[in-house]
């Protein structure tokens, strides 16, 4: 697979251009190079590697350890009453690309209210876990059926900026870099939604510009549908343990979660805590929120090391009295990534509005309406039904 960290400063042309490295870009891109792999794609990406929200910290300063830092699994509601997705789900344990999640999950403070959290949107349904780190999943989804010859990736790449005329689509770089295509797909919506004005310090959203108002219905509907939608905001903190650490009790399945109720959530700022054991037997530790003072307090902290002992402290105080999980020494590694966008909520777009052939553009991701929306079956049955649609009327574009 041809990769490129950085695209030198010329014009590249190409059949297709998929914009996003998530595994709703990466499932479209594989079912796509199937049909048409005679056909020069390239994928850009403005992360370091594929995964997008479901990806993986390879960590420079904490050698030797992989931390699922976005979605560590993924449940699906609606295999059995969707073939499509059915299918491709088995088809990924077939493979043996993914497998049964069996960790143990545990709802904090009132287990009595444990079956219902079960039937909850991320929970419902099937669980399953990547037989390899999440990034890894992504990457081996884009590599099925020896393809990873016929795309190229492009990272740490960031578009700002989208025109279309007759002949097709030029995107333009962060770096002044531009990229040629005759279609283009979207799996990231920050160029479709007001949240870009802010992240790129432009003053027109990038599809918009490229397609002004009423000149397609679609287009039209589909801007003002994500006009509407919003994002939640995550602090993730990863904690690196010391090599000695481990349970209080016997558990040696890869992963364990723990979810706070809302009053705990509240009180102590974590939404959940995961468990990953890893390659080395060392017990990394992932800690959600979504609490935005907490997160609030982060951005505006003075002493970032002041905030890591807050973290470490909550930490304590929540596991105090529980019986399987040990304290930490407050001396652990630490480090946190901060997510602007980690889930939208809000308003779902339509599935009727993932593709233009009047000017050859097509959508997927989780920000699509269905039973998935905000989560990884969204994505990855609005790639899969993209696909479909692209395969039917790409003949007539």
């Amino acid at each position: 697979m041809s990769s490129n960290l950085r695209i030198i400063k010329s014009d590249f042309s190409y059949d297709l251009l998929i914009i996003g490295g998530g595994i709703s870009a990466c499932v479209f891109a594989s079912k796509y190079l199937q049909n048409n792999n005679s056909k020069k794609i390239a994928l850009i990406e403005v992360g370091r590697g594929l995964g997008g929200r479901s990806s993986t910290r390879i960590s420079k300063r904490f050698k030797g350890w992989k931390l699922n830092h976005g979605a560590p699994n993924f449940n699906i509601s609606n295999s059995e009453d969707n073939l499509l997705l059915k299918n491709y789900i088995n088809q990924l344990l077939e493979n043996k690309f993914i497998k049964i999640d069996d960790s143990e999950l545990i709802y904090l403070c009132d287990e009595a209210k444990l079956e219902t959290f079960k039937k909850s949107n991320f929970c419902c349904g099937e669980g399953y876990l990547s037989s390899f780190s999440m990034g890894e999943l992504s990457q081996k989804i884009i590599e099925f059926n020896d393809l990873r010859d016929k795309i190229d990736l492009f990272f740490e790449t960031l578009i700002v900026d989208l025109k279309f005329n007759n002949s097709g689509w030029t995107l333009t770089s962060k770096n002044g870099d531009k990229l040629k295509s005759k279609y283009i797909i979207c799996s990231s919506n920050l160029l479709l939604h007001k949240r870009s004005l802010k992240i790129l310090n432009i003053n027109q959203i990038p599809l918009r510009k490229a397609i002004p108002k009423n000149k397609d219905k679609k287009i039209d509907l589909l801007l003002n549908f994500l006009e509407k939608q919003s994002f939640i905001p995550r602090l993730t903190f990863l904690i690196y343990t010391n090599e000695k650490y481990t349970y209080k009790d016997f558990y040696s399945k890869k992963y364990r979660y723990f979810y706070l109720n809302k009053s705990l959530e509240n009180k102590y700022k974590f939404e959940r805590v995961i468990f990953q054991l890893q390659d080395n037997n060392k017990l990394g530790i992932v800690v959600h929120t979504k609490n935005l003072d907490f997160i609030n307090s982060y951005i505006n902290a003075k002493d970032e090391e002041l905030f890591k002992q807050t973290i470490f402290a909550n930490f304590n105080a929540l596991f105090s009295k529980n019986n399987s999980v040990n304290q930490l020494t407050c001396n652990e590694g630490i480090s946190i990534m901060k997510w602007r966008a980690s889930q939208p909520y809000g308003s779902a777009v339509p599935l009727s509005l993932q593709l233009s052939k009047k000017y050859r553009i097509g959508f997927c991701g989780d920000w699509f309406e269905g039973e998935g929306f905000g989560r990884i079956e969204g994505s990855i049955l609005s790639a899969l039904r993209l696909e479909e649609k692209f395969k039917t009327h790409s003949n007539n574009f």
